[in-house]
């Protein structure tokens, strides 16, 4: 499973994923991110294009090896973590 840190920061930036059009509530943010406790208010039915895993099934298999797929995904939520100035404690790490 992809070693989500939890850092909300994927939640946040929506605005340019067609599929979350409908849950952008303006601003990037997804209308389901609860900002209080970091988390997602409909996570366990949550959109499959909020789940890394799943979109490997669905569509990436294609394209990557599931551990190229992860490193690829952990370097987009390394470089917006870096771009917020996160705790370097929300780094995604693959095989390290």
């Amino acid at each position: 499973m992809f070693p989500c840190t939890s850092c909300g920061l994927c939640c946040q930036n929506i605005a340019d994923i067609t599929e979350l059009k409908d849950f952008n509530l303006g601003n990037g943010v997804c209308k389901h991110f609860n900002l209080i406790n970091n988390s997602c208010n409909i996570y366990d039915n949550r959109p499959d294009i909020c789940k890394v895993d799943k979109m490997f099934e669905i569509k990436y298999f294609k394209y990557f090896t599931k551990k190229d797929f992860y490193i690829e995904n952990a370097k987009v939520c390394n470089e917006l973590q870096n771009q917020y100035k996160l705790n370097d404690s929300y780094k995604v790490k693959i095989g390290e």
